[in-house]
């Protein structure tokens, strides 16, 4: 082994997760020389993860194992651990259910190496088991090499709250005592990064893909970031960006401070206020209540750029009323892309408003902004049928501005949820009707060339004006609407078809094709119907 070459700590942080913890530490030491050691710093699991991992370093000299005494309740801790046993110049973290793709340390070790940076960073992708499909977090950032030489050059970085995709100096670390919160601390990531970023470290991004998040929602026990029914999660997510803002304003960082806050307001309350409606009554009180106090701590500031974007125009809405209100609207308003669902109210001088019951909330910034940034409302309505399955879609008016646009055409695309194909694609032109508040278009849609999978709805406005807008569409209700039917299907016999609403008011469309796939389907609701 080239000791030149050996200069990474890998610190892996696991609690009762024998199921994956082999794997996870596997993936580590396959990166090659450039791993000097890897640290498992077991938190007094009671599973066997560290007879496991005493196994393991038998057999393997670069791999240390440390157990705690006393279950810290976090993963704070833990990596605190590693951070004071690691002997390595530089150092990264590691989750025991997640893993390391090869050539992760090389290309992380080559950017902080190479341009001298304290901090290197790359790609992460939650890769959805048991389905395999993988989403990029944050791919803008690392769309391509570069080098920030102050993280205020580039105030996106606080949207990148993970710790697992980057390499830190060692002695950077410990330098400015950048540590994790210790103990039960949910979302203490959001508290390191800003710690890291209020220091000023010079920062070299790659486009390679250096994490593999696994997510694994049928897990026994959610991770805490897929763990959102429980009313604390969202406690611990304010207090978390509470804490983040505060740093970062304490440092001088205004503008990153700022960040957190744009943060916030376009991805946590978007994300939490599309679920609101599947909570009981108590959470969507003590929700609200948490979310008023929190939001009532930002200034005037943070929502001024545009307050009609669909995570400020959220946060005016709670502020405004003391209880909770219009959560199927708000719903579609957090979905992305952002559906604003009529009625489209006007207070006494035309001004846009919210609802007339709440004039306060002004929407006149519908009335500048671009037609691909309007929360275009589409209605879907589609009836599976034997004689031919047809889409309707209708797009409604906004004070204005989609007349002005000039609706041309829609692209209609069924695609694979899990897959990313597009099974059907058509290209349909907008008929106005006679009042001109709404364009109608309407698709034959065969279903038997999608085959069986989850179909999502997606959709291209266009413009005469040579603009275009991603939507997705609100399904219609009424009788039939939203039902499952059986369709004869040529090369299958049988295609059982169900439309149906996503948790963000979308329409997607579940098929399963032949009498097998319609006897799976019956035994798992007659499954679900038991217990």
């Amino acid at each position: 082994m080239n000791t030149q070459h050996v200069q990474v700590s890998v610190v892996v942080i696991g609690y009762n997760d024998a199921a994956h913890v082999t794997e996870a530490v596997r993936s580590a030491l396959a990166q090659g020389p450039a791993v000097r050691e890897v640290i498992a710093v077991d938190d007094c699991s009671t599973d066997g993860s560290a007879a496991l991992l005493d196994g393991l370093a038998a057999a393997e000299p670069r791999l240390r194992v440390i157990r705690r005494a006393v279950n810290s309740g976090g993963c704070g801790s833990p990596r605190n651990d590693g951070i004071d046993a690691a002997t390595a110049p530089y150092v990264m973290f590691l989750d025991s259910d997640d893993v390391l793709p090869p050539g992760a340390v090389d290309a992380l070790l080559a950017a902080a190496d190479g341009q001298r940076t304290q901090v290197a960073a790359g790609l992460c992708v939650r890769r959805e088991l048991p389905s395999g499909r993988e989403v990029p977090w944050e791919r803008a950032l690392y769309a391509k090499p570069a080098l920030v030489s102050h993280p205020a050059r580039r105030t996106r970085l606080v949207r990148d709250t993970l710790c697992v995709n980057k390499l830190y100096r060692t002695d950077f670390l410990r330098e400015h005592g950048i540590r994790f919160p210790e103990g039960r601390f949910r979302y203490e990531d959001f508290v390191f990064t800003a710690r890291v970023l209020a220091v000023g470290p010079r920062i070299a991004l790659v486009p390679d893909t250096v994490y593999v998040w696994h997510v694994r929602r049928e897990a026994a026990h959610l991770s805490i970031s897929l763990d959102r029914a429980d009313i604390a999660n969202w406690r611990a997510r304010t207090e978390a960006n509470r804490a983040a803002y505060e740093i970062l304003l304490g440092a001088g960082e205004k503008g990153l401070a700022r960040a957190v806050h744009a943060k916030f307001l376009d991805h946590e309350l978007r994300m939490y206020t599309r679920e609101l409606e599947l909570r009981d009554p108590e959470y969507r009180r003590t929700w609200w209540e948490l979310t008023r106090a929190y939001l009532s701590s930002f200034d005037a500031t943070d929502f001024a750029v545009d307050p009609t974007a669909p995570g400020r125009l959220v946060a005016r809405v709670v502020l405004a009323s003391p209880t909770p209100r219009d959560l199927p609207r708000l719903k579609e308003l957090a979905a992305r892309p952002a559906r604003l669902l009529p009625p489209y109210a006007r207070a006494s001088d035309t001004t846009p408003i919210w609802s007339d019951d709440l004039p306060q909330v002004t929407l006149d910034h519908f009335l500048t902004r671009p037609a691909r940034l309007l929360p275009a409302a589409v209605d879907a309505e589609l009836r599976p049928r034997a004689r031919g399955t047809r889409l309707r879609l209708r797009l409604h008016e906004l004070y204005g501005r989609i007349a002005e646009a000039g609706p041309a055409s829609v692209d209609v695309r069924f695609v694979h949820r899990e897959e990313g194909s597009v099974g059907l694609r058509r290209e349909v032109n907008f008929l106005p009707d006679r009042y001109g508040d709404v364009w109608t278009a309407e698709t034959p849609v065969d279903l038997a060339a999608l085959g069986a999978g989850t179909w999502d709805l997606r959709l291209e406005l266009r413009f005469r004006d040579g603009s275009s807008r991603e939507a997705t569409a609100h399904p219609l209700a009424g009788p039939g609407l939203l039902r499952r039917r059986a369709v004869p299907d040529t090369r299958r016999g049988v295609l059982l078809v169900q439309p149906y609403r996503t948790h963000a008011g979308a329409l997607a469309l579940r098929t399963a094709s032949g009498w097998r796939g319609l006897t799976d389907v019956v035994h798992r609701r007659l499954k679900r119907l038991v217990h």
